[in-house]
């Protein structure tokens, strides 16, 4: 089984739902996600929580975590989403980098709009891996 690390800032938004997305849509037995941040906030950004409970997707409870070395050499891949040079490198470690914008403070559409690609990517991720659920 493989492990991406979803990294962003504040692990309260982006990170937190590309890690929601595949872990709900790849076969578990092929990938599971895990997410940090650089600067991890004390709660989920409440316009992503509303934004991901829309499509019945809870965040209510998801703590933020800290992105540490530890945590990085924990995965498989890692997947930037616009931390910049905050993001870590981990040598031997394959990185990917979304440049997403942040959707803390951002309207609830404009959320939806980041929510919406972000699950596109991760569904392209999941299709270009071979992580996807077996069918029958």
């Amino acid at each position: 089984m493989k492990t991406v690390l979803f990294a962003c800032v504040h692990n309260a938004g982006r990170s937190k739902m590309a890690e929601a997305f595949l872990n709900a849509l790849a076969d578990p037995a092929r990938a599971r996600a895990i997410s940090a941040g650089t600067q991890p906030a004390p709660r989920a950004h409440p316009e992503v929580v509303e934004a991901m409970r829309e499509i019945g997707v809870s965040l209510e409870g998801a703590a933020p975590r800290r992105l540490s070395e530890e945590v990085a050499r924990s995965a498989d891949l890692l997947v930037t989403m616009g931390c910049g040079e905050e993001c870590p490198f981990v040598p031997g470690l394959q990185r990917l980098d979304w440049n997403l914008s942040d959707p803390k403070g951002a309207s609830l559409d404009s959320v939806r709009e980041i929510r919406d690609e972000i699950r596109g990517r991760v569904l392209e991720l999941i299709r270009s891996r071979g992580w996807a659920r077996s069918s029958g």
